[in-house]
């Protein structure tokens, strides 16, 4: 089985940074002409030029190809969330059949080292952090398209949309968990309803059921 869970906004305090040629760090944003000044920080979305006629996504994928001693100190994706459910994840299904649905990124193995990114889906949050539905971003599919393996996929409605259009491809089969009364859009994907009265993150509870094998 192949678990997908979608990202957090919270972000270790540890976390590194992509650095511009000046030696800035790079903060990756939804909308950087709308961000708040900082002295230290350059804004960028994952596919604006770098600044040598690379993407920001291409440097990120090049440092992963060759990461030697890892200099910026990135974080491997699942440890970059301050929230422990995606080491837990790790633990119980491993590297190999662990990914993250990131708004910033696309969806990424948990192992990809990851700078820090507040970019998000959600509505609720400041709207130079928004992504918008349907903006163009060349987001990454990690998950191998020839797998057999079961999908699951643990994240709100605002998610869905993009897990459903990245994995369109797979021919295994996809699970969506969902808590809503109405059941989502989610074409080609067996529809699983998690029954909570929690309503935001509920997907680390309905994670954490499935880590303490009481997810049916």
């Amino acid at each position: 089985m192949i678990v997908v869970i979608q990202c957090a906004a919270g972000k270790r305090r540890e976390a590194g940074h992509l650095q511009t040629a000046g030696g800035k760090s790079v903060l990756f944003v939804a909308q950087p002409a709308q961000a708040p000044r900082h002295e230290n920080l350059v804004y960028a979305r994952p596919d604006d030029d770098s600044g040598d006629g690379r993407s920001w996504r291409q440097v990120l994928v090049e440092y992963n190809k060759v990461p030697g001693n890892n200099p910026l100190r990135l974080l491997p994706v699942y440890e970059l969330y301050a929230n422990d459910t995606y080491g837990r994840l790790v633990e119980r299904f491993g590297l190999n059949n662990t990914f993250i649905l990131s708004a910033g990124w696309g969806l990424i193995s948990a192992s990809f080292l990851t700078p820090s990114y507040d970019i998000t889906f959600s509505a609720a949050a400041d709207a130079f952090k928004r992504r918008k539905q349907g903006e163009g971003y060349r987001d990454f599919q990690m998950v191998p398209l020839d797998t057999a393996d079961e999908v699951i996929f643990l994240g709100g409605k605002d998610y869905l949309p993009l897990f459903c259009s990245l994995t369109a491809g797979l021919k295994g089969r996809r699970t969506v968990f969902y808590n809503s009364s109405a059941s989502p859009s989610a074409p080609g994907c067996a529809l699983r309803r998690y029954f909570t009265t929690t309503r935001t993150n509920w997907h680390y509870e309905c994670a954490n059921k499935l880590l303490e094998g009481r997810l049916k």
